[in-house]
């Protein structure tokens, strides 16, 4: 099949050693013709050796998404993929800091489905894939940014499935949970400690590190993720909503249940309820 006729792809975020990538490895495979972006294309060497056709796009650049769409001649499937982490305390959080977090994770993937758009009409088989996360159902203590922004995103997809049925454009919410990637490694928290004032700071050696994910329990592979999600989305009816990584049966049932039955599991697991201890003593020590 020559490369005019292949179903073509296209997913942002697809920088080595992430999830995109090993989403562009397995459409490769399946023999889709894979357009793999990120900001920086030196760092899809993967992708490179692999023969897939790489881009450079920032999706909160209407230059650069310009410039994208102009290299792509037809197109099948959008993956949202594009993405980044950020642990902070809501009451400590910078709002600007934040609305670049909202601006990469919300408006760039919806700026990138307008630009997409009329390439996605011409399609037989049009899809978008939006990439949130099953923690766009829960409550996260210190990740309102990304499970805040995710949730948007979320609530984004489920309005454009209805929106586009009408034109026969599948719209897909891949719901993720542990997925051993660098996402976590590269958050932004790593290089923005906590405050010195802030109301947490007298648990600072403790939470710190959660801010820097270090209570995140380990995934499964990225690679046994993106194959199975690439199986799930080239189905002749993919689903509405796909559900994959660890923990992400748990998070599906936890959907389905107040949010206050995960509140103790949260706390324990992260470390939360120690740092309550100390912070509950501290004020009743000052008063």
């Amino acid at each position: 099949m020559s490369a005019s006729t292949k179903r073509t792809v296209l997913i942002t975020g697809c920088s080595d050693g992430g999830m995109g990538a090993e989403l562009a490895k397995h459409f490769h495979k399946a023999g889709l013709h894979v357009y793999a972006t990120t900001r920086d294309p030196s760092k899809m060497t993967e992708m490179t050796a692999l023969g897939i056709e790489t881009l450079n796009l920032d999706i909160t650049s209407d230059d650069s998404i310009k410039f994208c769409v102009a290299k792509v001649p037809r197109l099948d499937i959008l993956v949202n993929n594009a993405g980044a982490l950020h642990m902070m305390p809501v009451t400590d959080l910078s709002i600007p800091e934040a609305k670049k977090f909202f601006d990469l994770n919300v408006w760039g993937h919806l700026a990138l489905i307008q630009a997409f758009l009329p390439l996605l009409l011409k399609s037989s088989k049009a899809m978008i894939v939006n990439h949130t996360t099953v923690g766009a159902h829960l409550a996260v203590p210190f990740q309102f940014t990304y499970n805040g922004s995710k949730a948007a995103m979320a609530m984004m997809t489920d309005t454009l499935r209805l929106e586009l049925a009408a034109f026969d454009i599948d719209v897909v919410n891949l719901k993720t949970g542990g997925v051993n990637t660098n996402i976590v490694t590269s958050n932004a928290a790593a290089k923005s400690p906590l405050p010195t004032s802030s109301i947490y700071a007298p648990a600072r050696k403790l939470v710190e590190p959660m801010l820097q994910g270090n209570w995140v329990p380990d995934g499964i592979s990225a690679d046994e993720w993106a194959k199975g999600v690439v199986g799930d989305l080239l189905k002749p009816h993919p689903p509405m909503s796909i559900w994959r990584g660890k923990s992400a049966g748990m998070a599906r049932l936890g959907s389905l249940l107040p949010s206050a039955w995960f509140d103790g599991y949260l706390k324990r697991i992260m470390g939360l309820d120690k740092v309550e201890v100390i912070l509950r003593s501290q004020r009743l020590g000052s008063a």
